[in-house]
């Protein structure tokens, strides 16, 4: 099996049939995300079939060159394609010598747990998690429980696209039906909560859906369903408990059942967002706050890392110090806070996407929004009398962003954040202010974040998933402060033409 590879093909065509699409900017900095359309869209695919097949052949090359055995576990989520996506991928995955293992749909970190359930060092999970209908992806990795980076994802991108495959003898194939009631199984023992929740079930109609539900009633919680139907044209919201959308959904049923908590999870089920009994919609990264409380009382000293969009509470919070808790700022991305959660053996990590990793005796280190969402239900469970919005109020108040999105093509995004970067550095170097205060610190770890002397900060990156930048502000003074920093790095975002518009504002 050899691959002519092309980076556009027109629909319709012979060689559509025949050669393997790819475009080169759907390998992402740790997983791969490409337009590959639906019956009624007009814009050109970035994949077809025969590119599928290309990458799988492509992976099982990149894992005999890592002397990974050659198995690997596979799933898909539940758009109408993905199943078709996952059978070209095993093709090519068998054409290269792997032996895989096909766990049916699923939800990301079924997957994982799958690694180690069948004792499989690599995955392959064919999902683009809360991207529209329309987009494919897969996340990939074999290293259990990390998944690709930077430097795994380039060297997948230089064989397939130039045709530098292996193939080898000895594929073969086999469907594993019985993972997802062992991966419930897994979640839910010893679970058992001492108080009772209600507890607004939200799936967006994405894959997670169809384990949610199941698994927080056997923790005991009374689950209240919304959109939990899987329906992959996402007819009410986009499942991401990032977009306010869709936290909005959640409170507003929150507020109209009397449930305790509202609790949001993703295409793919790697993530989790929070709505209190109020109706508050609460930030992953002041979740991550919270969460870290409860847990460094339970574990003196603990570690965690955290990514750069996040509060700036996890240096400040009296009770995090008072612990002895400890936490490591570092690049946006499930992959990067996965590897450096590993690495520095933390406790947990947090993410303010809502991808959450838990290291033993928690979780295995990957990202999955169900142990989110049981560890949350767990720590109300340990603060009998109080409520979620008790435990929101008692951290100290920030007025925060949402992840802010404007639009930016994939081939210059990275160039734009340069560019933006270079320009917040000068200004620092010339003691010129920003937002009306001089600028005390900047981060270059991943894009930038630069604060200001009262506190305040803003961050500009490029998504790594998306042709998108990424904005986040906070402020520890006031909500004017907020609108202000926004204001100044938009208006230096705004001399880069080549940036949209804003996919939400504050």
């Amino acid at each position: 099996m050899i691959f002519s590879v092309s980076d556009s093909l027109l629909p319709n065509t012979a060689a559509f049939e025949t050669t393997a699409l790819v475009k080169s900017t759907g390998f992402r900095e740790y997983d791969a995300r490409w337009w590959f359309g639906h019956p009624g869209s007009d814009r050109p695919p970035e994949l077809n079939l025969v590119g599928v097949q290309a990458l799988g052949l492509g992976l099982a090359t990149l894992l005999a060159e890592r002397g990974v055995k050659p198995e690997v576990v596979v799933g898909h989520d539940f758009r109408g394609y993905s199943l078709g996506i996952k059978i070209a991928l095993a093709q090519g995955l068998m054409a290269g010598g792997c032996l895989v293992h096909d766990i049916g749909l699923a939800v990301s970190p079924m997957a994982y747990f799958a690694q180690f359930d069948l004792d499989v060092a690599a995955v392959a999970m064919v999902t683009a998690s809360h991207n529209d209908n329309g987009w494919t992806g897969v996340k990939m990795g074999c290293d259990r429980p990390v998944t690709f980076g930077p430097e795994e994802m380039g060297r997948l991108k230089q064989i397939v696209l130039s045709g530098s495959f292996r193939t080898a003898p000895g594929g073969g194939y086999r469907f594993v039906p019985e993972v997802a009631g062992r991966y419930i199984a897994d979640l839910t023992r010893g679970k058992a909560l001492g108080r009772k929740l209600k507890v607004v079930a939200a799936c967006g109609n994405g894959t997670a859906g169809a384990f949610a539900p199941q698994v927080l009633e056997a923790i005991g919680c009374e689950v209240i369903p919304l959109d939990t139907e899987l329906d992959y044209t996402f007819p009410n919201y986009n499942p991401n408990p990032e977009d306010m959308e869709m936290l909005h959904a959640i409170a507003a049923k929150v507020q109209e059942t009397g449930a305790d908590i509202g609790l949001g999870f993703d295409g793919d089920g790697d993530r989790c967002g929070v709505v209190d009994d109020e109706g508050h919609e609460i930030f992953a990264d002041k979740i991550g706050v919270m969460l870290g409380r409860d847990l460094s009382a339970l574990y003196p000293d603990a570690r965690f890392v955290v990514d750069v969009k996040s509060t700036s509470l996890f240096n400040t919070d009296p009770v995090l110090q008072a612990n002895g808790a400890t936490t490591d700022y570092f690049k946006t991305g499930h992959s990067y806070i996965k590897r450096r959660v590993r690495e520095l053996g933390a406790l947990a990590g947090f993410e303010k996407s809502g991808h959450f990793f838990f290291n033993a005796p928690i979780g295995r280190g990957y990202d999955d929004g169900l142990v989110t969402a049981i560890a949350i239900c767990e720590m109300l469970a340990r603060n009998p009398g109080r409520s979620m919005s008790d435990l929101y109020r008692a951290v100290p108040r920030t007025y925060g962003s949402p992840t802010m999105s404007p639009h930016c093509a994939d081939e210059v995004k990275y160039d734009v954040v340069a560019r933006v970067t270079a320009r917040l550095v000068a200004m620092r170097t010339e003691g010129t202010p920003i937002a009306g205060h001089a600028i005390t610190d900047i981060v270059t770890v991943n894009g930038i974040r630069v604060t200001v002397a009262d506190g305040t900060w803003g961050l500009v990156r490029a998504s790594s998933n998306k042709p998108e930048l990424v904005v986040v502000v906070e402020s520890p003074v006031s909500d004017a402060r907020l609108r202000e920093m926004f204001a100044a790095v938009d208006a230096i975002l705004r001399e880069n033409p080549e940036v949209g518009a804003y996919n939400q504002t504050i």
